[in-house]
């Protein structure tokens, strides 16, 4: 059969269980229950047989076309689930438990948004879920299923086995993880996953009997899904999966995994790179052995330069080659993966004058030539997929060198949000001026330029500090205020603007560490080191600066800083009753 019409995940699970029935296809290291990790496994044969039979219970019940939401903890059952609701024409929506703290109104958001008919969860958390259902009001009803009670319903075989879906069916909603108070889901097809699971594959040269993935991403994330469950199934090769939890808990697990599983693919946001340096420090580094390891995919956030070598410093002994690190670039809307750095070379970090890159255009300067600098991290090239850079207000492709708005076009590009037909128009079916009038190009919101034969992203649209004219990206302000006095918490500063009647002005807001005892006591004291700071590298007065308690910025489920959430909460005077805010620290 043409490949066209077996384009489904689907058909790749039952040629994997086909294949290689008794090869251990996915693996789950629980910490919870056991610190050094207790390992639980699923052949290909074995998930093949949970999943259909799960898949028929699903259509006895009525699933078919419905969505199904995937409410469960990390684990081997969160697979069986998701793969049991898109094998059986249904729409999967990974998702998460309510217990994950933080992000209840964003599941409440989710499971109202999607309709979701049914549910799916574990025994353990079968209660907590009904509850949370009943109580979030989902205008369809939402019936909660466990995976016993569908193997239950779908043991007695019946003439015919389960239909495998079409490629151009919707597999699953992929919800953002951004800070609008409504999430949108990108609908995508079996078609434009199993395409962006061949593109990755490629562009990180994985193959089977060779390579295997090792993951901590949260399975409801776009990267997490698609790197640990469906680039596996695609390219036949084990996946090694843990909770996102425990490696917040202990990191160095994370690296251990690497370590015992050799030719691993692994990814994970800028943060997280940052994060293992400052925990995994003395003994723990020595038991490590990453040169085995084919790639450490960094993306989904700002990529910073001082991230790659402080990583590169710090494992250098435990075998980590400048190579093995991978700047990448994806979103949601394109399934995820769109390109990367090439295979075999070290990550490329250009300095670029600032003030230029404000005003749309990259001048690539020495780091010693004075002045603002601008260091960023090349994320390579696309595979099978287009890359433009267009003006976002005129939508004509920029050349060479000029900032704009990335515009992509292939076939992991998601069909358009749910239920949104104005907004799928506007941003998957763009059309740029010199293609002439055919639509088809998605517009990421993303800003960034071409340099060199390779993608440099610069930061999102809508997150642009526009000031005086004059165009400032917020993650560098951002870097620049956490580096300005030891206080302050990486990681956990939003930069944004705010109106006044002198214009647009900058606010900044940055939680102190948690060693920090008294922050009133040093407040005046980092408010003038981040003022001289910001004033110094970006010609730009900070009109106002919160140091705000730790855990109080917020944060997307993929970890990443949300500013317009921030924005709002800043507004609405969250920080004023902690006394931390000091008014118009800049303009005094």
């Amino acid at each position: 059969m043409p490949r066209s019409l077996t384009n489904t995940l689907s058909h790749h699970l039952a040629q994997a269980a086909d294949l290689m029935p008794d090869t251990t296809a996915f693996t789950f290291v629980d910490y919870s229950t056991d610190i050094q990790g207790s390992v639980s496994t699923l052949t290909w044969g074995t998930l093949d047989g949970r999943v259909r039979t799960a898949a028929r219970g699903l259509r006895r019940i009525g699933a078919v076309g419905e969505r199904v939401a995937v409410v469960a903890p990390q684990s081997l059952d969160y697979v069986v689930g998701f793969l049991a609701a898109a094998c059986a024409g249904a729409i999967a929506v990974p998702l998460f438990p309510p217990s994950l703290p933080g992000h209840e109104n964003k599941l409440a958001a989710v499971l109202r948004d999607a309709t979701a008919r049914f549910a799916f969860t574990t025994e353990a958390q079968r209660e907590s879920v009904t509850d949370f259902c009943a109580a979030s009001e989902i205008p369809s009803g939402c019936r909660v299923i466990t995976e016993r009670e569908l193997q239950e319903t779908g043991a007695e075989r019946h003439h015919r086995e389960v239909p495998h879906p079409r490629p151009e069916d919707i597999a699953y909603l992929q919800y953002t993880s951004g800070s609008t108070r409504v999430p949108s889901g990108v609908e995508i097809t079996h078609a434009n996953v199993c395409a962006n699971a061949r593109q990755a594959l490629d562009a990180y040269e994985i193959r089977r009997d060779r390579n295997c993935t090792v993951g901590w991403l949260p399975l409801y994330h776009d990267m997490g899904l698609v790197l640990a469950v469906a680039l596996p199934l695609l390219g036949q090769v084990p996946s090694v999966l843990m909770d996102p939890l425990a490696f917040i808990q202990q990191p160095v697990r994370w690296l251990r995994l690497l370590s015992r599983h050799p030719g691993a693919l692994t990814a994970a946001p800028n943060f997280a790179y940052d994060y293992c340096v400052r925990r995994v420090q003395g003994e723990e580094r020595t038991e490590l052995s990453l040169g085995s390891v084919t790639a450490m995919v960094n993306g989904s956030e700002p990529i910073g330069a001082r991230t790659l070598e402080r990583f590169q410093d710090a494992f250098a002994p435990a075998g980590m080659l400048r190579t093995i690190m991978r700047p990448s670039y994806g979103l949601a809307e394109a399934t995820v993966f769109v390109c990367a750095s090439p295979a075999g070379e070290e990550p490329v970090v250009t300095c670029f004058d600032r003030d230029d890159l404000g005003r749309g255009t990259a001048r690539v300067v020495e780091k010693t030539d004075g002045g603002a600098v601008a260091e960023l991290v090349a994320c390579g090239r696309p595979v099978d997929q287009e890359i433009a850079v267009a003006d976002p207000a005129s939508c004509r492709a920029q050349q060479d060198g000029q900032v704009g708005e990335i515009w992509l076009r292939g076939p992991n590009m998601g069909r358009g949000y749910w239920n949104r037909p104005e907004q799928s128009d506007a941003t998957f079916r763009a059309v740029l001026q010199a293609d002439g009038p055919s639509p088809g190009w998605l517009r990421t919101g993303d800003l960034g330029m071409w340099h060199d034969k390779q993608l440099y992203i610069t930061g999102r649209l809508k997150d642009l500090v526009i000031i005086d004219g004059t165009n400032h990206y917020p993650h560098d302000i951002e870097e620049t205020v956490q580096n300005a006095h030891g206080a302050v918490r990486p990681h956990h500063v939003a930069a944004f603007a705010v109106a006044t009647g002198d214009g647009e002005r900058l606010v900044v807001v940055a939680e102190h560490r948690r060693d920090v005892s008294d922050p009133h006591g040093l407040l005046e004291e980092v408010t003038r080191a981040v003022n001289a700071a910001v004033t110094t590298g970006h010609a730009v007065s900070v009109h106002d600066f919160v140091l705000a308690p730790p855990g109080t910025v917020p944060h997307t489920t993929s970890g990443k800083v949300a500013r317009s959430a921030c924005r709002e909460q800043y507004l609405a005077g969250a920080w004023k009753a902690d006394g931390l805010s000091q008014e118009r620290t800049g303009e005094a």
